[in-house]
C-alpha cells in the first residue's frame, strides 16, 4: 500500500524550552500508512536560542528545515510561509508549545484515505493540575471542546488538512478555524479523531487565561465577519447541551462550573468589546507565558 505523505509545519516564537522535545516527538512518531516527508519549523523573531536549537537538530535530521521571519507577523502569516514551501498535498500544522502522542500524526493523516475528508483534528489534553481552580477551568474547557467536537467537528492545537489553498487570511487570529472555513467552502468534511492526543498547557494565572480567552473571542468574531464562518463554540444551543452533559456527569462540580461559565462570559464580553468598540484584531497576539512550561514535572493524575 502506498503511504500518504505529509509535510509538517511547526510555528515558534521563543520556544527554546519545548522545541527539541516536540521535534523528537515528531521524528519518533509511530507510522504505518503515513510518511513524514519534511518538517518545516517557522520561527518568528525568536531571540531565546530557538533557531540555533532547530539548526543543530537539523544537522542530524535531514528532513528538518528552518525558516525564519525577522519580525512577528502572526501565526497565520507563518502558516502561509509554510504553505508556500511545503511539498506535499497533505499538511500538518502544530504550535511549538504542544507535544503529540506517538500515533497522533498517523491517526490524523491516515484519515485522508477517504477522499471526502478535508481536515482532521485530535484531542488536546492539558497537563495542568486540576487541584486548583484555574486548573479545573482549563480541563473543563477542553472537556467541553471534546464534547462539542463529538457533535460537530471542531479542530484545534494540531490539525492536518488537504492543501487546497495557497494561503489563509493573514489577519486571522484563529488560524485553525480559518482553515476549517476554507475546507468547508471547498465542499470537504472535517473529522475529529479523539484518540489522536495532543498534550498542551493552559494558563496558570488568571491574567494569562483572560488574555487567551479574550483574544479567541475577538478572533471568532473577526472570522464570522470576514470568512462568514461560525465555529461550533459560538453556537449557544450546542454549548448548553455540552454544559448539561458535563453537569450530569459531574453534578458535584455545580458551583465550580457556574463560576467557570461566568468567567468565560466575562472574557467573551471583553473580546466583543475589543472587536466591536476598539476595532482590535490581535492576529499577532501577546504571548501568555504561563502556558509554555509544558515539560515541567507533574504529579501523576489518576
Amino acid at each position: 500500500m502506498e503511504k500518504i505523505k505529509c509535510s509538517v509545519g511547526i510555528f515558534a516564537h521563543n520556544e527554546a524550552g519545548n522545541i527539541i522535545p516536540l521535534l523528537e516527538a515528531i521524528v519518533n512518531q509511530e507510522l504505518r500508512e503515513t510518511e513524514i516527508s519534511e518538517i518545516i519549523v517557522v520561527s518568528s523573531a525568536s531571540t531565546d536560542g530557538t533557531d540555533q536549537l532547530v539548526s543543530s537538530f537539523a544537522e542530524t535530521h535531514k528532513n528538518v528545515k528552518l525558516l525564519t521571519q525577522p519580525k512577528r507577523e502572526g501565526k497565520s502569516s507563518a502558516i502561509n510561509l509554510f504553505l508556500a514551501n511545503a511539498q506535499e498535498d497533505i499538511a500538518v500544522i502544530i504550535s511549538a508549545d504542544v507535544i503529540p502522542a506517538q500515533q497522533t500524526i498517523e491517526k490524523l493523516v491516515s484519515a485522508f484515505k477517504n477522499p471526502v475528508i478535508g481536515a482532521t483534528g485530535g484531542r488536546p489534553v492539558p497537563v495542568n493540575e486540576e487541584s486548583n481552580y484555574l486548573g479545573y477551568i482549563v480541563h473543563l474547557l477542553w472537556r467541553l471542546h471534546h464534547r462539542m467536537a463529538l457533535i460537530y467537528p471542531k479542530l484545534g492545537e494540531m490539525i492536518a488538512f488537504r492543501k487546497v489553498m495557497d494561503s489563509i487570511p493573514k489577519d486571522s487570529a484563529v488560524d485553525e478555524a480559518s482553515i476549517e472555513a476554507i475546507i468547508r467552502e471547498k465542499g470537504l468534511k472535517l473529522k475529529y479523531i479523539p484518540s489522536a492526543i495532543i498534550k498542551n498547557k493552559g494558563a496558570e494565572n488568571l491574567a494569562d487565561h483572560i488574555k487567551q480567552r479574550r483574544r479567541i473571542q475577538n478572533g471568532h468574531l473577526w472570522l464570522k465577519a470576514h470568512q462568514h464562518y461560525k465555529v461550533v463554540s459560538q453556537d449557544s444551543g450546542i454549548l448548553l447541551k455540552v454544559v448539561l452533559q458535563e453537569l450530569k456527569e459531574k453534578p458535584q462540580t455545580f458551583f465550580k462550573l457556574a463560576g467557570a461559565i461566568l468567567l468565560e462570559v466575562y472574557c467573551r464580553l471583553l473580546g466583543s468589546w475589543d472587536y466591536y468598540v476598539k476595532g482590535k484584531n490581535p492576529f499577532a497576539w501577546e504571548i501568555a507565558r504561563s502556558t509554555k512550561d509544558l515539560n515541567q514535572p507533574k504529579r501523576e493524575r489518576k
